[in-house]
């Protein structure tokens, strides 16, 4: 297909094709597929995964209480119900509905019984992460745990330990303690977010898709400074922007399986090569992206943040610049 027909698709399944059916099922208010797919998930890192991207499509409806009351000793459905309140709440407390705080102790009810119930489970521990947001103040006692290094914050440490303990840097647990600097009150968020994934990063090993966090903290810092004034695109230029692409690039991408790659991931990774002008390895990921594509980080390159449309068309420049530079001979190349 010629470059200017290309057409990128959005859909939260990705490459992942059982997601998909489950996710058109769900949508439709059928339960099966989403219960027969998280029964065959064989990694608790899949499971994570899996299981983040149905509740969001499962928060609108009811077929998660369906399934519980069809399967009342479900442990699975244990684990999705708690999916599920967890996302109403985080949404509720972003649109700041009166119903918030009944929501969230339902919510942190729902993931004790599920971490009682599935002791294994780092998803119960993710979710009270995902929860922990919410309480900007750091009034809970197990939101202001001492931190384990210098230069880190006091949070929720305790849970980001039981998570990882159970799914050792899992890849959603880390994302919602990232989450959790933005929204604490206290002040310096950029500086503790940038002490906190360079911590991170330190002791991830290789491959982890956790390589690629520092790119999130240069999205959210670009976002701060409006990103659309185009003068501050030398951001990605940057000899740091540009390190961290570069570490990104070979300490996760060169080992990771596409197919079960987060698309957001491969678009901060694309982004921030593409950023620091290193177009022939952005090209790369741009191909591992195959057709699909997200809005973030893209929309924060145009004017107006919130139209998927012009999103959409400063990927699709990004990834003609990059295709095109790829292809280019290289001086020399046939000699």
């Amino acid at each position: 297909m010629p470059e200017e027909e290309f057409r990128p698709v959005y859909h939260p399944a990705g490459y992942d094709g059982g997601l998909r059916i489950a996710l058109q099922d769900l949508r439709t208010g059928r339960w099966i597929s989403m219960r027969d797919l998280l029964a065959e998930t064989p990694t608790w890192s899949q499971w994570t995964q899996r299981t983040q991207v149905l509740a969001a499509a499962a928060a609108g409806s009811n077929v998660v209480d369906a399934w519980r009351t069809e399967e009342p000793q479900s442990v699975a459905a244990l684990v999705m119900h708690t999916r599920v309140v967890v996302e109403r709440t985080v949404r509720a407390h972003r649109e700041g509905h009166p119903r918030t705080r009944e929501l969230w102790r339902e919510a942190w009810q729902s993931c004790r019984l599920a971490a009682h119930n599935s002791p294994a489970d780092p998803v119960p521990w993710v979710c009270l992460l995902a929860l922990a947001q919410l309480d900007k103040e750091q009034l809970q006692q197990e939101h202001r745990m001492s931190p384990p290094g210098p230069l880190l914050f006091p949070g929720p440490w305790g849970l980001l330990t039981e998570a990882d303990r159970r799914d050792p840097y899992n890849r959603e647990a880390y994302h919602r303690m990232l989450q959790f600097v933005y929204a604490r009150r206290a002040g310096g968020s950029l500086a503790e977010a940038v002490n906190f994934v360079q911590w991170v990063v330190s002791g991830a090993p290789e491959g982890s898709p956790l390589r690629v966090l520092p790119l999130y903290v240069h999205v959210e810092r670009y976002r701060e400074e409006r990103g659309y004034d185009k003068a501050l695109d030398l951001h990605w230029a940057t000899e740091d922007a540009a390190r961290d692409a570069r570490k990104a690039l070979h300490g996760w991408f060169d080992h990771a399986d596409r197919t079960t790659s987060s698309l957001l991931d491969l678009s901060h990774l694309a982004h921030a090569l593409w950023g620091a002008l290193d177009f022939p390895e952005a090209a790369r990921v741009f191909e591992a992206l195959g057709s699909y594509f997200t809005p973030l980080p893209w929309a924060y390159r145009t004017s107006d943040p919130s139209d998927r449309a012009l999103a959409e068309d400063m990927f699709l420049r990004a990834r003609i610049r990059s295709l095109a530079d790829a292809r280019e001979p290289r001086p020399g190349a046939n000699r």
